[in-house]
């Protein structure tokens, strides 16, 4: 079937006419989602998004990128929510500034269908003798956002890595003690949770935090010689779903099915993992894969070719990842990590061994410091 792109200059879709045509299936779909919805009935609206922008012919690294700017935008939406709420219950108006930071594959912005919360706190600095005054208020508003967030359809992280928790939620002062506390030593939970902190991005407020917080992890690394080395441990606590023989290894004991891979957790998350190493040793400022690569490229830091070949196979397990939990929501499913190998052709499956031995190359690449 020939791309709806194709009538671009044809003759009969001319003028006004010919952006009605090729939009119309993201018009149907905004329309469809009405002009005032609640935040669970735009969360529940998504794959309908996700629907339209296929249509169009977009790659799944943007329609992922379209997802986490309307995550982000609910969001927002939340925390405005929360803070007319305390507002109207007598809070009065935050005592301090603050941002929220989106982080993992939010910050990254390269959310899927359905991902839970992974978000913090910076506060400004106060005396410590407002403590109870000001942590009370900010404790309050995070409970209020990420139990709205989780009512919407994007629950609670189970790893509690939310501002309502005390952990990721303090003043900038004491975030850059906690960073030198964690990047000093070697500790797998530490390295973890630095995991998740290392890809955010600022959501709401004073974005100034939000830069201060990425000064201290940089000017934190020259010290963290362990904690970068148990970070390159790590990366083979994430293996691809490759045999010791590069054939596809399904059969994982969680799987739903014997011929099931967990995509995120044996493909993207082992990728995103060492770009995400390479990127902390360089001093890299950017945050997402595709332009932590095309950064290590311009850098000379990774061969340009193969950067662009690594843009390329993210993209395709993207593809995979998006095209499958799509499938699950058609036919009244939840989506999820999961991917069924009988569902892919022989050459898909010839294709997705290739892109998974990339993936264990830049793993390669990273160990080697």
């Amino acid at each position: 079937m020939a791309s709806s792109w194709r009538k671009l200059f044809a003759e009969q879709a001319a003028g006004g006419q010919l952006q009605a045509q090729l939009l119309e299936p993201l018009e149907d779909a905004l329309n469809s989602l009405g002009p005032t919805p609640t935040l669970a009935q735009a969360k529940r609206w998504q794959p309908r998004l996700v629907q339209a922008l296929q249509a169009l012919e977009l790659p799944a690294w943007l329609i992922c990128e379209l997802l986490s700017d309307h995550n982000d935008r609910l969001y927002r939406l939340a925390i405005e929510q929360a803070l007319a709420r305390m507002q109207a219950q007598g809070w009065g108006r935050p005592p301090v500034g603050f941002c929220v930071l989106v982080m993992g594959s939010g910050g990254r912005h390269e959310s899927l269908l359905y991902p839970d919360q992974d978000n913090a706190l910076i506060l400004e600095d106060y005396p410590l003798a407002r403590h109870t005054e000001v942590d009370t208020w900010f404790a309050t508003l995070a409970e209020h956002y990420t139990a709205s967030l989780d009512e919407a359809g994007i629950p609670y992280c189970r790893g509690h890595v939310m501002g309502s928790q005390p952990l990721w939620r303090k003043p900038i002062s004491q975030w850059r003690e906690q960073l030198r506390l964690w990047l000093g030593g070697r500790r797998v939970k530490l390295v973890q949770q630095c995991n998740i902190l290392f890809d955010f991005a600022p959501l709401y407020g004073d974005a100034r935090l939000a830069e201060q917080l990425r000064a201290a992890i940089f000017e934190q690394l020259p010290a963290a010689g362990l904690f970068l080395h148990e970070m390159r441990e790590l990366l083979d606590e994430a293996p691809v779903a490759l045999d010791r023989f590069g054939r596809l290894q399904a059969g994982d004991s969680e799987a739903p099915h014997p011929r099931a891979i967990n995509l995120k957790r044996q493909g993207l998350l082992p990728l995103t993992a060492a770009l995400r190493l390479l990127a902390l040793e360089q001093r890299c400022p950017q945050v997402s894969t595709r332009q932590r690569l095309d950064w290590l490229a311009q850098q000379q830091l990774l061969d340009a070719g193969w950067a662009r070949a690594l843009k390329a196979v993210f993209g395709r397990l993207l593809e995979l990842l998006l095209r499958a939990q799509m499938a699950s929501w058609e036919r009244g499913a939840r989506p999820d990590n999961w991917l069924l190998l009988d569902q892919l052709s022989a050459a898909e499956q010839a294709l997705l061994r290739q892109d998974l031995r990339q993936v264990q190359a830049l793993q390669q690449r990273a160990r080697q410091g």
